[in-house]
């Protein structure tokens, strides 16, 4: 191989979803903290959860990176400082920063952690990434609008210690580099404060000059037309182009997603680049397996983005919002009892006795099981877990282990 093994980057809303992403397989995590990010309607993690994620993490060698992207105004600064002197003790890998006073904050008041530049500061040339080796940044993030070729003509540019981070899986802004206006006019929240309401998600009609209050639709299909949504980004099928592009950090997009779409990702691009590094045979020969488990997750159809150019079919089509789901996430197996060989879970969907389900397992295998009996944190026994985040004791046909996620199919 002329590239070394990409790191493999994945979100994390919580702290259950930070430790179900480095079970499954990711190298490193972001994350943001309770303010100064772009995703604000996130849970996001407190301190006290920050420093538990990062004390998980580390312990299994996995990094963890905290997202302080905003593009801030005066009355954010201030705040700002507090904050990096809290990360400056909690002791992340790495900041994750777009604009350059914040940049400017994080090299003084906590120089020794690695700041990365967030897509968000539209990093679209090789010059760009030259300016901020010179500040002292470690990696950047590429825009989503460039191309591979363009992605190989950075990593010839730029210093062999450069690092490129490119995202690789998960939903496309509408916009450059998600640099949008729209949240903000129609409805006061700022996108780049991390309060987008995804104006590019609402169905819109046309209206012509001459003849005000007279909407007129663009029927795409039977449920209208979507003329600002995007597919989503997939490049499961492209793992050796991402590699010798020289890309160093593969990132998926979804720092508002659920657990079993992070284990979903996570561990499918796990397997695809470890069988990649094996050999190109075996990562060929498993293809079918990643496709079809990459769409067991929540997806908008898919896309391989600007990557292959703009006149590719594939890019940034525009389609309708809605949400393909083929899984429905039940709950992450915390323990297993004493009392009875049950699985202890926190329920996220309702289930009955004698449903058939699944356990999704790390390394990849997939294990159907039937649920047996199921009692309340009394051992009471239950029909049904009808109440969501109840905790309950679930005896199934083959017992599953710490960590391994229950879904069901639809």
């Amino acid at each position: 191989m002329k590239r070394k093994k990409p790191e493999l980057l994945v979100p994390a809303a919580s702290l259950e979803v930070l430790k179900t992403a480095v079970i499954f397989g990711a190298d490193a995590v972001y994350i943001g903290g309770e303010a100064f990010g772009l995703r604000a309607k996130a849970k996001n993690f407190s301190a006290q959860e920050m420093a538990e994620g990062i004390a998980f993490a580390h312990e299994r060698g996995v990094k963890v990176y905290v997202t302080a992207n905003i593009l801030a105004h005066n009355y954010d600064l201030e705040g700002a400082e507090d904050y990096f002197r809290e990360l400056k003790g909690l002791r992340p890998d790495a900041l994750i920063i777009a604009d350059p006073g914040m940049f400017a904050l994080a090299r003084e008041i906590c120089p020794e952690i690695d700041v990365h530049i967030s897509t968000q500061a539209n990093n679209t040339n090789y010059m760009t990434y030259r300016f901020w080796y010179g500040q002292g940044a470690k990696r950047v993030v590429s825009a989503r609008e460039l191309s591979l070729q363009e992605i190989r003509e950075i990593r010839e540019n730029i210093p062999e210690d450069m690092e490129i981070e490119s995202f690789v899986h998960g939903a496309m802004c509408i916009s450059y580099s998600g640099r949008c206006l729209l949240s903000n006019y129609f409805t006061g929240r700022d996108a780049n404060h991390g309060a987008c309401t995804h104006p590019c998600r609402w169905k819109y009609a046309l209206v012509e000059e001459t003849r005000p209050g007279e909407y007129l639709p663009v029927f795409e299909n039977d449920r209208g037309t979507f003329i600002f949504n995007s597919k989503d980004l997939n490049m499961i099928g492209h793992i050796p182009e991402l590699v010798e592009a020289g890309i160093d950090s593969f990132k998926i997009e979804g720092r508002m997603k659920t657990a079993l779409y992070v284990a979903t990702v996570a561990r499918t691009y796990r397997r695809a680049i470890d069988d990649y590094f094996l050999s190109e045979e075996s990562y060929r020969a498993n293809m079918d397996w990643y496709r079809a488990e990459i769409a067991k997750c929540t997806y908008r159809k898919f896309t391989t983005g600007f990557y292959f150019g703009k006149a590719d079919e594939t890019t940034q089509i525009y389609d309708e919002s809605t949400y393909v789901s083929e899984y429905t996430y039940l709950g992450i197996v915390e323990a297993l009892t004493e009392e009875l060989p049950c699985a202890s879970i926190e329920q996220r969907n309702k289930f009955c006795v004698g449903d058939a389900i699944e356990i999704m397992k790390p390394d990849g295998r997939n294990i159907p099981v039937t649920v047996n009996a199921m009692y309340d944190q009394e051992w009471q026994p239950m029909e049904s877990c009808p109440h969501p985040k109840q905790i309950v004791y679930v005896s199934l046909s083959e017992l599953p282990e710490a960590g391994d996620i229950l879904r069901v199919g639809k």
